[in-house]
Parts: C-alpha cells; structure tokens; sequence
C-alpha cells in the first residue's frame, strides 16, 4: 500500500491543476468592479469534485507513512544572531514616519503612503508573506523593540500584573471584530487622518498592555495582529529553533506544523473563524445578491454610510453562521465516530481552516495587491505630499490596467480559483491527519471527517461564487 503512496499523492495534485487549465470559454474576470456574465457552472463543479476526490484519495493513503511524509524536515541555515529588536525599532521609526504623513500628506487615499501601507503592504503583502516564508512579523511589528529598550532600562520583563490563562484568546477576539467592521464598514477607512488616529490610539494601548502584562503574555492573546499572523504562519513550510543565540532554519511540507498543533479553546476557534468569516463576508457584502437583499440597487450604489448598519448585521451574522456550521459539523462527525470530546476536536480541527482563511485572503485582495500594491511603492517617493520624486515611482508611473482586460482577468481568475481549490484540499488533508492522531484509527477518523468533508465541498463552491459573481466596484 506504501509503494501507492507517490502515484496517490500524483492524482491529488492533478486535481488541484486541472480545473485551472480549463478553455477560455469557462474564464472570468475576478475585478471586483467588473459585471460578470459568462457561465460559472463549470468551475464551481471542478472545485467541488477536486475537494471531494481529494476526500476519496486520503482513504486508500495510509495515514502512518503519509503523516511522516508530512513531518519530514530539513536543516537549511543557521541564522547566529537574533536581530528582532533592531528590525522592530526601524519598524517602530518607519510606522512612526507613517503616522506623521497620516496627519500631514496628502488627504488622497492613493498617495498617502499611511493607508497604502497598512491596508495593502500589511493587511495583504505580509499576512500573504507570513504564510510563505513564517512569522515575519514577529521582527517587524513596532512594539517589540521600543519594548526591549524599556526592558533594558529596568523594565520587569514579566510586567506587573497576571492575565488568567482561563481567558484564552477572548481578549483578542473583540479587537479583531473591530478592526474587521473599521476596515469593512466604517464610512472613511482610508481617510489618513482618522486612520493616523486610529493607529497612534492602537499603539498606545497595546504598548501599555505589553508593559502591564509583559510583551510575551499580550502578544499571545491580546495583540491581535499578533495571534492573527502567528496562527498564518503555521501553514509556512519554514520553521525556526532556537540554536544558542540565534536560530536553526528548516524546510518542511506547507502545513506541516499544523498536523501537532494544540488544541485551541473555543475562543481560539472563534478567532480563526472570525478570520476567515471576515474575508468572505467582505467578498458577499460587494455582490449583487446581497445588495439587492438589502433593498440597495447596486448600480446607483448610495454610498457606505447607507449601508453601515445592514453591512454590521451581516459580518456578525456570516461569523455566527460559520462558527454554528463548523461547530456543528464537529459535533456531528464525533459523534459518528463514537466520540464525545467534540470541544477538543475543534480546538484541534480549526487549524485545518488556516490555509482556507489563507487561500480566501489572496483570492479576495489579489487584484488590489496588484494595483494598491504600486500606489504605495509611488507613495515613497512623496511621503508628505511636497512635490518630491525620490526614487522615480511617482503615481504617473501606476499601471492599473494591469488587472483589466479579458486576457489579465482569465490568468488573474484561475489564480484565485486554484489557490481557493489548493487551500481547501490541504485543509482536507490536514483535516483527515488530524482527526487520525486524535482517534488513533483509521476507519474512526474518516468516519469523523465526512461532515467536514461536505463542509469544505460546500464552502469551495461559495468562495468559487464570490469571486465570479457580478459585483459591484
């Protein structure tokens, strides 16, 4: 059965392929601002079969030799030093510059480098960047550094005051609900000044946290950006060990942290699932069906302060409706497989929505990376709207039609469409390991796993529709 194992493995990734290399005919364009009318039948098919054959094909694999397939490791470099406080203070300095061209740039959203940044460089470029190469953010978040320095100047390390290790993620979880709503609902996210605002007010607060409740404790569970990209960066195939005053890099298979993970408590569930519910509520909320739901015509679009209040409904009720079908359908293959422990199932089985809360993230801001992502590197060479060209990328220099047309639509759709399909099949496979160390059998674990199967099958075709339903801009 072991010598199958390649030829299995084979016929998985070609399921992942195939769907992207479907004619021209079945192609879409993914800009958010195009009105979509060619079939979609096709591709939403394809994804459904590839995440249902993925299921199959994990039956005929042992699960022994493909986990130690998946927990093989190799050395790569040794790193001697440890230079996350240096990094973190010019982070520190950088965010500083960009909060001064939030309240003194220029007032347009495309040429202040402040919401370029966070909204484009950040939230898209790094979190995409943390899944690739692992937890990048650990050296360049602002806090770390100013904290150390701190700590040198006699600082308690271990801060003041204990946080009960019973909250959980709890205190993360309200933060990450609010920047969700600012970035998707509030009238003015891009406004410089507001978002200056917003980002000093964060800052302070965060920073006082690490100093009451030591910077390891608030990182962990209150900093949500923090937990956000340390739970990304699970799926990277890279990992680092401490080696002496340095660190020991390794190259394994993407996920392959996840498979011995810790369960998380619930509210560390609810976390990722508010990542994930977040992303897809921000692709439904632009679509036709769901502005048509809410009585606005789509193409005499009102305007955000029209819909703040639906708009807020909707991204707690698409949360609520995750948790209750994860949720759900963890309790309902435990039980199938004879189990009870359904809370320690999801804690363990929510790591499997990494790569899925991944693969949404590029699929849904692909196109504003690619467009956004130039305006920002324009917006170095004027940072204070003086009149400068520093270094030659000014905003005259933007192409944005590098994501129009139908050619640029057909290679930018079957990228988002293979990246929703790959993340879902190695949620699955994640899935399946998981639910087989957890039971310990075979047979139980993929008893156990059928609901989730359907779950991911279910979910691959919604994610497919965002992106290929009319929308508006």
């Amino acid at each position: 059965m072991t010598s199958r194992l390649p030829h299995l493995l084979f016929l998985l990734l070609a399921g992942i392929v195939l769907p992207g290399l479907s004619g021209e005919a079945f192609a879409h364009a993914s800009n958010r601002g195009h009105v979509l009318l060619l079939p979609t039948q096709h591709y939403l098919m394809g994804g459904a079969i590839t995440v249902a054959v993925s299921f199959l094909v994990l039956l005929m694999v042992p699960p022994e030799p493909f986990a130690r397939l998946m927990e093989k490791r190799k050395f790569l470099l040794r790193l001697p030093f440890d230079g996350r406080a240096v990094a973190s203070m010019l982070s520190f300095l950088f965010a500083a510059a960009l909060i001064y061209a939030g309240f003194k740039g220029s007032r347009d959203p495309l040429a202040n480098p402040l919401p370029l940044v966070l909204w484009t460089l950040l939230w898209i470029g790094l979190t995409l960047a943390q899944g690739l190469t692992g937890n990048l953010w650990a050296w360049l978040n602002p806090w770390y550094g100013p904290w150390r320095l701190l700590v040198r100047l006699g600082l308690r390390e271990g801060g003041y005051l204990t946080m009960p290790a019973a909250v959980g993620y709890r205190p993360a979880v309200l933060p990450f609900l609010c920047f969700a709503w600012f970035e998707l609902i509030f009238i003015a996210p891009e406004d410089p000044a507001i978002l200056a605002t917003a980002v000093t007010v964060y800052w302070l607060f965060s920073f006082c946290g690490m100093i009451l409740f030591g910077y390891e404790v608030w990182t962990e569970r209150m900093e949500f950006l923090s937990v956000f990209m340390r739970m990304i960066a699970q799926i990277s195939p890279f990992a680092a060990k401490p080696l002496g005053n340095g660190n020991a890099i390794f190259i394994g298979w993407p996920g392959s942290k996840l498979i011995k993970a810790r369960p998380l408590p619930l509210s560390g569930v609810a976390f990722l699932l508010l990542a994930l519910s977040s992303v897809s509520f921000d692709g439904l909320m632009h679509t036709f069906t769901w502005n048509a739901f809410i009585g606005i015509n789509p193409l005499e679009f009102p305007g955000r302060s029209v819909v703040v209040v639906p708009n807020t409904i909707g991204l707690v009720l698409m949360f609520v409706l995750l948790s209750g079908l994860f949720l759900g359908t963890v309790w309902l293959g435990e039980r199938l497989a004879g189990s009870r422990d359904w809370v320690k199932a999801a804690g363990l089985l929510v790591w499997a929505i990494v790569p899925i809360s991944l693969a949404y993230h590029f699929a849904h801001y692909l196109t504003a990376l690619l467009v956004d992502g130039q305006y920002a590197i324009a917006s170095f060479s004027d940072p204070f709207f003086l009149g400068w060209d520093l270094f030659g990328t000014a905003i005259r220099h933007v192409q944005a039609g590098i994501v129009l047309g139908s050619d640029a639509a057909w290679y930018i759709w079957n990228a988002q469409a293979a990246a929703i399909i790959a993340g879902h099949v190695l949620a699955v496979m994640l899935a399946h390991l998981v639910a087989w160390r957890l039971h310990g059998s075979a047979r139980r674990a993929t008893i156990s796993q059928i609901p989730m199967a359907l779950l991911m099958i279910g979910y691959t075709v919604f994610g497919l529709w965002l992106l290929s339903t009319p929308s508006i801009g």
